[in-house]
């Protein structure tokens, strides 16, 4: 069983803009009203491409399926939500908060996965759960230590417990599910993915625990961290805000490891962080400024890990 992979699957989008069915309970996006629909869409295909350039640059395998304009997806470049890939063949299928997101979903993705000789066994779909109004945003909702086989969940609006335990049974993780807070208008409010505010490597974790206001749970957490093993790599709300916990740890060629944020995040890290993640990777970091203003996503939300077996 694999932490990490060198295969990465990414939408190319089409009509990116700040979506306004996610600003309700995504305080980390901003409206840029000095930019056109335009212009915004301009910038983030810029800044995608470079993106993909510099993972392709290292090793990474990235597949890259276009947007369609078919269907209103302004988030689609955020495909880790809907989807999540599995070394077993398995796949995950979620349900999203947004109406105008679960357009996102697409059976070409797995039919283009398939043709790249990829294995599908079996399809877990939870998206029935939507008429319900329960929601579990995939990989942005989860952070999955794959091979210590435990779940990891900020509990919020887009994040259903009993959801989440059904998700557990049915992989069969662990669950350690906690709330992450943020200050927003002094007001302390969930925060509405775990992958804002937690990375997990093969041995460390960056994670803001000061964003985690109940004490039995964030020693829960710390617990779960140590008996595993991982170096813990505490970030701040701040950094939090500047997309510090939104990494990814990735295999690139020779297996060398590298981890992947925004230029945002890579900036606003100490010394003493920066020292501390070298000794788990090479550091990659992209300008992902639109898309993080415009998105309230960066660098991780982007990619959708891809475990699947493979025919040889």
């Amino acid at each position: 069983m694999n932490q990490i992979t060198n295969t990465i699957l990414m939408i190319r989008p089409i009509s990116f803009r700040a979506n306004e069915q996610t600003a309700v309970n995504n305080y980390y996006q901003k409206v840029v009203d000095d930019l056109t629909p335009e212009t915004i869409q301009f910038k983030a295909l810029q800044e995608f491409d470079t993106y993909v350039e510099k993972l392709k640059g290292i090793g990474v395998e990235v597949i890259v399926i276009n947007d369609t304009k078919e269907v209103d997806t302004p988030d689609s470049i955020f495909l880790n939500n809907w989807i999540s890939f599995h070394e077993n063949g398995d796949i995950g299928l979620y349900p999203m908060f947004a109406e105008n997101r679960r357009l996102e979903r697409r059976e070409d993705v797995l039919e283009t996965l398939e043709k790249l000789g990829f294995i599908i066994e079996n399809v877990i779909d939870y998206t029935s759960a939507e008429e319900e109004k329960l929601f579990l945003e995939g990989t942005g909702s989860l952070i999955l230590d794959r091979v210590n086989k435990k779940a990891y969940c900020v509990l919020s609006p887009r994040a259903d417990e009993d959801l989440f335990i059904e998700f557990c049974e049915e992989f069969e993780y662990t669950p350690v599910p906690f709330v992450s807070y943020q200050t927003v208008n002094d007001k302390r409010l969930p925060i509405y993915h775990t992958n804002v505010v937690m990375c997990l490597g093969e041995k460390f974790s960056v994670i803001c625990l000061d964003s985690i206001d109940d004490k039995k749970e964030r020693k829960n957490v710390i617990k779960h961290l140590k008996e595993d093993g991982k170096e813990i790599i505490k970030i701040t709300e701040e950094q939090v805000n500047c997309f510090a916990g939104n990494m990814l740890q990735v295999l690139g060629k020779d297996n060398k490891r590298y981890i992947v944020m925004s230029n945002s995040a890579y900036e606003s890290l100490t010394k003493q962080q920066v020292s501390q993640l070298k000794k788990h990777g090479e550091l990659l970091y992209s300008s992902l400024n639109t898309i993080e203003a415009c998105g309230g996503g960066s660098a991780r939300c982007m990619m959708a890990e891809v475990f699947l077996p493979k025919t040889s």
